[in-house]
């Protein structure tokens, strides 16, 4: 019996330490989406491109700090589209990186750290009021 539980012992544990690994990276990357979807969101509802950029990093770094993810995000947000003339269709890009560490889970195969990015596009009103052009 001892001698099954030596072998069998660090099998299991390797098991236990990649499902925390996976899950882990599952987690991150439904926060880092839900950064990229609020960062769209909030872009997508300014009135300018400037203030639809500077929407957009607040509301991923919020997102990502309420999902509780420690990363540095890279936030880049497309707002070309704020020039396209009113009554014309459309969409800002919003996209979020964040390299997610897995140092303190030793396990052979895993990564010591995976890149994650996320993309999302939301449509902008065509009808709204314009701010400045900035």
């Amino acid at each position: 019996m001892t001698l099954e539980a030596a072998i069998i012992a660090p099998a299991l544990a390797a098991l236990v330490l990649a499902m925390i690994g996976f899950g882990r990276i599952t987690l991150a990357h439904g926060a880092i989406d839900a950064a990229a979807r609020d960062a769209a969101r909030q872009a997508s509802i300014a009135r300018n491109a400037t203030a639809a950029r500077s929407a957009a990093l607040a509301s991923a770094h919020a997102a990502l700090a309420r999902e509780g993810l420690a990363c540095t995000p890279s936030v880049t947000v497309n707002t070309a589209a704020f020039s396209a003339p009113a009554g014309r269709s459309a969409v800002v890009v919003a996209r979020v990186s964040c390299q997610v560490d897995l140092t303190d889970i030793v396990l052979p195969g895993l990564p010591g750290s995976k890149q994650l990015t996320s993309e999302f596009t939301s449509p902008i009103d065509p009808y709204r009021a314009k701010g400045d052009q900035r």
